[in-house]
């Protein structure tokens, strides 16, 4: 049961009611309730269902993991927003450190409005504990005084916080741990209810090592790429249309994430405010489309979501295709690889997306909801198109083409 303003919350009616849900005349109804009020009997979905999200940044451990351990990469939070903005509302932002130390990092987290909670440090004392301290002290007030706070997420590597997201979950509270691999603890992540390591979240680009100790052979006119990286859109005549398909990769990555953290079905209204916490400046008509829906009946006949009908009217169920694009995209990659490989030869990972693009210039395959390129390898193998395995010899992943079976 769920007692809403709809004028409030933006509530949609998901089945008929004789009550009056707006009042427009300023009476009591009939049972005397104030006009605009359902207590009962009604089902909505509204915004005050989703998840309430604080996010707590131990920021040094982060950034230096980031900079140590992922080639040298600066510190990104787009990446953590649009993975938690599937999850719920973000309320709370704050970061720990001592600012002094990141001064480019901070204008970056302020334009994303991020509280900065400034940990000074004398010359010679410990750099750590203090943060922590503050991070959990912090964390425990809203668990008790912001009852409405349902999930905490933890952007740390660091074993010591293992007890505050045991105390935290003994409270009835949810926790998300975010860290970088190679820097996290082995205690801290099962300790959560999810942990999402920093390095495989969508938009986090990885530069690639510089040495390597040797390729596999190829054929003479696969030529060495570099490792694939998705490039940015270019102004130009049709810029238009590429912007049209840059909206199709940020919808289909949008329900592809919804889908994975979604208890039900994913309707066009819950994408339409995850796209909204991703870019608040969003809006269809930027794109020339009158409405949500028109949008989403534009990508269904290119394929790329599928639509049925939903618990409210105007308000459809959207899902990925399962077959289709993606069937054609894995044989793409089948051909290539097999063009490529020649006879009982392995391709790598690197560069391959460059030689699909050589055959498809339009492939994506963010479009079909992946993630990564390497995901969309992993669906293929899974699938029995290619065959993907990981080389220590030449520090990359391998694809061979599989046989075809009569």
């Amino acid at each position: 049961m769920c007692t809403v303003d709809p004028t409030t919350y933006g509530a949609s009616w998901s089945i008929g009611s004789t009550t009056d849900p707006g009042g427009g005349r300023g009476g009591a109804l009939a049972d005397g309730r104030p006009p605009g009020r359902v207590s009962c009997g009604i089902t909505l979905t509204c915004v005050d269902q989703e998840e309430r999200i604080a996010l707590f940044l131990d920021y040094e451990n982060l950034a230096l993991g980031a900079r140590d351990h992922l080639g040298g990469m600066t510190f990104e939070l787009r990446p953590i927003a649009d993975a938690l903005a599937e999850r719920g509302r973000v309320v709370v932002r704050r970061a720990y450190a001592d600012w002094s130390y990141f001064d480019e990092d901070r204008r970056m987290l302020t334009r994303s409005h991020v509280e900065l909670i400034d940990i000074p440090q004398r010359m010679g004392a410990s750099r750590k504990n203090a943060a922590d301290i503050k991070m959990a002290v912090d964390a425990l007030e809203l668990a008790f005084e912001r009852d409405y706070i349902s999930t905490f997420v933890f952007g740390t590597g660091d074993s010591d916080f293992t007890p505050l997201v045991h105390k935290l979950r003994e409270l009835n509270k949810r926790v998300i741990g975010v860290g970088v691999e190679k820097t996290t603890s082995a205690l801290l992540p099962p300790a959560c209810d999810e942990f999402l390591y920093y390095d495989r979240l969508e938009g986090v680009e990885i530069p690639p090592t510089r040495t390597r100790r040797g390729r596999p052979a190829r054929s003479p006119e696969a030529e060495p790429q570099p490792r694939e990286q998705e490039p940015e859109p270019q102004p130009g005549a049709d810029a238009s249309t590429r912007d049209v398909d840059t909206l199709a990769v940020l919808v289909a990555q949008t329900v592809a994430g919804l889908q994975r953290n979604a208890s039900g079905a994913v309707t066009a209204s819950t994408i339409k405010r995850t796209l909204l916490r991703k870019d608040p400046t969003f809006n269809e008509a930027d794109y020339g489309f009158r409405a949500f829906g028109e949008l989403l009946r534009h990508l269904a006949d290119k394929n790329v979501v599928e639509l049925t009908d939903g618990p409210a009217k105007g308000d459809p169920d959207v899902t990925l295709p399962e077959h289709g694009d993606r069937e054609a995209a894995f044989g793409l990659l089948r051909s290539v690889v097999h063009d490529l490989a020649g006879n009982d030869r392995a391709v790598a990972l690197s560069g391959l997306k460059n030689q699909l693009r050589k055959v498809r210039p339009d492939f994506s395959e963010k479009k079909l909801g992946y993630r990564s390129f390497l995901q969309f390898c992993r669906a293929a193998a899974t699938s029995g198109a290619v065959d993907l395995k990981w080389s220590p010899d030449t520090d990359d992943y391998l694809l061979t083409d599989t046989p075809v079976t009569a």
